[in-house]
């Protein structure tokens, strides 16, 4: 209804400012104060004041009085408040909300025929998933939610680097040493512990072995290398051989949380194809092509970049970023819009390939390019997988469920425990809790801050966090599963739903959809996240004020009803975050 409610304002607006003869550009639609009873505002009279060469609240009011309230749907009154003009919601606003909000879909947007391919984590597969770069599954995944959740048709692709000196280090180390040359034994029993024990015997022998040794390992290496940039098939198998291993374990690791993928897309996939060489090819054709310091790269200052972009090395090898380029005229070939999560120290990457897709003719508008800043930990542990130092995803997520644990339990008497909840139960709620809290904290930070993970933080059931949504839908599916019942909704009287308290809730509920199109649209998840708790907040002072079961038969209908909205709301929203939504804790 909110949605419905925003286009009605936003046409009215238009055509009462157009009637004024103001300009419409801006309509500084917005979202209230609490303390205001209006669903929608706008501030518009502060931008027009100038021109009318009035005070803002006067031009308010000149609006207000010109705009025809008694067609605008879900709205049941137009009112100034100084220089803002406040819309008021109708009775039938409020009863089509819950009436909605009854169906377990609650807050999807209707198809809109449109593709789109959302690409994150693409961390280099040379060995375990650390936590450094554990923000960008999790907030990649998010937004693919909500991206799907806002009916646009979804692919969530992983771009996996198989053709740089990373991998060829890997797979000459893994073809040279075996188990006795190794120093450590696996940390975990999956293939990716395993592996990555060659790849830093391999680091380590290049920085502190004999000269030839590493002229022998250096000449190898960049065999590989040329192989691979030669098309040749043998090559491409003996990587694969290495790369594949990896990407199994980390996709385990990375189901976890979960972050599943419709597509692992190889980059070699672009050089057997031709069309990286194509690139290089109509680079080297631009005017803004230059040959120095033995390599080809363009000169970007157009396009505010000081920093020439390299894209072909003297010895006719391309680089990732190369390959990249063809990677995203492929996108645009068979999507609509392309979305790509990177970390920060991407940022002048993802700066030069919109630059250089703009130069070879590619239409980048419709290209968003996500940047997120570090997670650390307390005490700022380094994060190499080439050193083999860090802390890996693994051992976070064991470590969010042990601690989760020890929080359910502790919040336990005897009898819950004996008689109601199973070791199974326990497992289950630690887990949910767990990997929820991880996720909840890392995406409820707007992506372009750096943040340090807070174990206190991210397990208070108190606060605003995970366990505190999770708790509001399981206090939900609590009262319904003794109610024993769920209202028909043609049988709700929503006018019975008349408390401060209710019509806070409801309002809520209502902006839902809203909240998805922002976050679809903008590439924002933290927005919902920042809604999860508005709502908790919303339902925890409806529980606390307005007695559900214990009700007069009517208005227990109305408020079982409203239970319902609010349980599928919470769910949905908590399903775009990816976090699980128990129904008990």
């Amino acid at each position: 209804m909110f949605l419905a409610m925003r286009e009605a304002v936003e046409s009215a607006l238009t055509e009462t400012l157009a009637s004024l003869e103001y300009p419409t550009d801006d309509l500084g639609i917005e979202r209230p104060p609490e303390d205001v009873e209006a669903v929608l505002a706008s501030s518009v009279a502060f931008r027009l004041a100038g021109e009318a060469q009035a005070p803002p609240p006067a031009v308010a009011d000149e609006i207000a009085t010109a705009l025809d309230s008694e067609t605008l749907a879900h709205i049941s009154a137009v009112e100034t408040q100084g220089p803002y003009i406040n819309f008021l919601p109708s009775e039938e606003y409020f009863a089509s909300t819950v009436a909605a909000a009854q169906e377990e879909t609650y807050g999807q947007l209707d198809s809109k025929d449109t593709s789109v391919v959302v690409e994150h984590t693409s961390a280099n597969p040379t060995g375990p998933v650390h936590v450094g770069r554990v923000r960008n599954p999790i907030i990649g995944d998010a937004l693919a939610n909500a991206i799907e959740y806002a009916g646009y048709d979804v692919e969530r692709h992983y771009y996996v680097n198989d053709a740089g000196r990373q991998l060829a280090v890997f797979t000459w180390a893994y073809e040279t040493f075996d188990e006795a040359d190794l120093d450590e034994q696996p940390e975990r029993s999956r293939i990716e512990y395993d592996l990555v024990r060659y790849y830093r015997k391999g680091n380590a022998v290049l920085e502190d072995g004999d000269e030839e040794t590493i002229a022998a390992a250096e000449s190898e290496i960049q065999a590989i290398m040329q192989g691979l940039e030669a098309g040749n098939e043998a090559t491409y198998e003996r990587v694969s051989t290495v790369v594949d291993q990896v990407l199994g374990g980390m996709r385990s690791c990375l189901g976890r949380l979960p972050a599943e993928f419709d597509e692992f897309v190889k980059e070699t996939q672009f050089i057997q194809d031709g069309s990286t060489e194509e690139i290089a090819e109509r680079l080297k054709e631009t005017e803004y092509a230059v040959y120095e310091d033995d390599a080809w790269q363009l000169e970007l200052d157009d396009w505010g970049i000081d920093k020439n972009f390299v894209f072909l090395r003297s010895d006719g090898t391309s680089l990732y970023t190369t390959r990249d380029l063809a990677h995203h005229e492929w996108k645009f070939d068979n999507f609509d819009r392309a979305v790509t999560v990177l970390g920060e120290d991407h940022g002048l990457q993802a700066k030069q390939l919109r630059a250089t897709l703009d130069l070879l003719g590619t239409d980048t508008d419709n290209l968003q390019q996500v940047l997120y800043g570090w997670v650390n930990l307390p005490g700022g542990e380094s994060m190499s997988t080439r050193k083999g130092t860090g802390i890996m995803l693994d051992d976070l997520l064991d470590e969010a469920i042990h601690r989760a644990r020890q929080e359910v339990e502790s919040r336990l008497d005897d009898r819950i425990r004996d008689d109601d909840l199973t070791e199974e139960d326990i497992q289950r709620i630690a887990r949910q809790v767990g990997i929820g809290a991880v996720r909840y904290d890392i995406v409820a930070k707007q992506p372009t801050k750096s943040i340090t993970f807070d174990w206190d933080q991210a397990l208070d059931f108190e606060a605003q966090s995970a366990p505190y949504v999770q708790y509001v839908h399981a206090r939900a599916c609590g009262i319904l599963a003794e109610a024993d019942e769920e209202p028909p909704a043609d049988t709700i009287d929503a006018t019975l739903l008349e408390t401060d308290a209710e019509r806070e809730l409801i309002r809520e509920i209502a902006r839902f959809p809203a909240v998805i199109e922002e976050a679809a649209e903008e590439c924002q998840p933290h927005t919902v996240a920042t809604y999860t708790r508005d709502i908790a907040d919303a339902f925890n002072t409806f529980y606390r004020e307005c007695p559900v079961l214990d009700a007069p038969k009517e208005v227990r209908q109305a408020r079982l009803a409203l239970v319902v909205a609010s349980r599928n709301a919470v769910a949905n929203a908590l399903d775009i975050l990816g976090v699980a939504a128990p129904e008990s804790m």
